[in-house]
């Protein structure tokens, strides 16, 4: 039988299985970035033994002293590079798989999609990120909806289907691993202590997904962990850099044991100007992070992930201004070019030849959350002008990030969870979509910023948006 009438026999008999899942809440929403300086499962299938890698030689990390951030500058403009790299042996397996190789160009097109309990609505959305001009997914892989029965308790039924069906729709998957951070009872702990258990699960994970001819699926990329320099998101204790670095090689190390050619991309950490109990500036996180390493981030990540959020400044605003203007936020942080930032602490510390992903980026058009508002709508930031600094952001990543920028990520496509109150309006995260939310199999309603981005993405692709208006395609 060939891999493809696996899969859809697969994804048949799975989307029988989940169609149950239908009435239950989603996934939690990722973690919307810090706006101010002050931050704020069930298994329905038989359990399978966990794949064990190696035991780890390294069982602590060493205490890090806590450097002053230096001043970071905007990096040079670099020499244009092919944004795309020549067929290697990697890419050629992947054609004998089946399944896309692991590779970005410079910059990617991604989003950000809630898949996991609906598989009708998932096939829609899937479906609109493809003819929308992105080529990659970005899905949560929460932990304890796999592994939360316990230890080595894993339930694949939701997991397979999501893999399948986003590898059926020709798109390369960013799997975002890490655990719902209100769930403080979960059977394997939380960070820093919970890494070994975390290795096992994500080399169970990895090996189940390793694009390899017999696989059941491909992930192309995974993220490990979200925002750890925030207390929420790192066991509710005091971020800590060197625990991360820990945590993130043991994750690396088994993920390349079971797929060596799989990406391995860093958390991206919460733009905020804390330093404290409860959160870091993700400069001095980042800083920190090289410290740990060693100077080299070998072993420990292929691209550095980083969160680039514009707040109320349109995308090509240097970090100065936004540092030096009230308006703006008061902090470089603020930018959208605060990547630039980061990108300078990977080249002071010999890492020129790694890229960026951009894990989550945006604008937020939200008129009623206080917390939201003041960089959305009364910065003057409606659904138009999101659409327009949406694509702006990828035109100045095109024409001064390259080589060294990879997928950006946006944030976001809808969320059914969104309606569940009856007023999707009060939920923060609705205000960050790019189309609206609505059940299966209604048609869609475009925001703006989807038109917008489909003409523009598919142009780079030399294709028409079929989803724009007659005339503007």
């Amino acid at each position: 039988m060939t891999l493809q009438r696996r899969l859809l026999i697969g994804i048949i008999l799975l989307t029988l299985l989940s169609l149950a899942a239908c009435n239950r809440s989603d996934e939690g929403p990722t973690t919307t970035p810090t706006k101010t300086s002050t931050p704020e499962g069930e298994t329905s299938q038989a359990a399978t033994d966990t794949p064990v890698p190696p035991a780890a030689t390294a069982t602590s990390e060493p205490a890090t002293p806590t450097p002053e951030p230096p001043a970071t500058a905007t990096p040079a403009a670099e020499e244009e590079q092919p944004t795309t790299a020549p067929p290697t042996q990697e890419t050629e397996q992947a054609a004998e798989s089946g399944f896309l190789p692991a590779t970005m160009e410079s910059p990617d097109f991604g989003t950000q999609a809630f898949l996991w309990w609906r598989p009708e609505v998932a096939e829609r959305d899937l479906n609109l990120i493809r003819e929308g001009g992105f080529h990659w997914v970005k899905q949560i892989f929460a932990w304890e909806n796999i592994e939360g029965a316990g230890k080595g308790h894993l339930d694949w039924s939701f997991s397979d289907r999501v893999v399948q069906q986003v590898n059926a729709s020709n798109l390369k998957l960013l799997a975002r691993i890490s655990i719902d951070p209100q769930k403080r009872d979960f059977w394997a702990g939380l960070p820093p202590d919970s890494a070994d258990h975390f290795a096992d699960y994500v080399f169970a994970l990895a090996s189940r997904y390793s694009c390899k001819p017999e696989a059941v699926g491909c992930i192309q990329a995974y993220q490990i962990w979200n925002e750890p320099n925030l207390s929420r998101e790192w066991g509710h204790k005091r971020p800590n850099a060197a625990e991360y670095v820990f945590f993130l090689g043991r994750a690396y190390e088994a993920i390349k044991l079971a797929n060596p050619n799989a990406l391995v991309v860093s958390a991206g950490m919460a733009p905020t100007g804390d330093n404290n109990e409860l959160a870091m500036p993700d400069d001095l996180f980042y800083e920190q992070m090289y410290e740990a390493m060693g100077g080299s981030s070998e072993g420990y990540f292929d691209a550095l992930g980083v969160h680039g959020v514009g707040f109320a400044a349109p995308p090509e605003l240097d970090p100065n201004t936004a540092a030096a203007e009230s308006r703006y936020g008061g902090h470089r942080f603020f930018s959208f070019r605060h990547v630039e930032d980061i990108r300078g602490i990977m080249e002071r510390n010999g890492d020129a030849d790694k890229q960026i992903v951009l894990l989550e980026f945006g604008w937020t058009s939200d008129p009623v959350n206080p917390d939201y508002r003041w960089h959305g709508r009364e910065a003057g930031i409606d659904m138009a002008v999101q659409a327009e600094y949406l694509k702006r952001a990828y035109e100045w990543a095109g024409a001064n990030w390259r080589p060294w920028i990879g997928l950006m990520s946006l944030i976001t496509m809808p969320n059914l969870e969104w309606l569940s109150d009856g007023n999707p309006e009060d939920e923060e995260q609705f205000w960050w979509g790019i189309m609206e939310p609505s059940p299966c199999c209604d048609p869609p309603t475009f925001r703006p910023a989807y038109i917008e981005l489909c003409r523009y993405l598919n142009a780079q692709d030399e294709q028409l948006c079929i989803h724009a208006p007659e005339g503007q395609e």
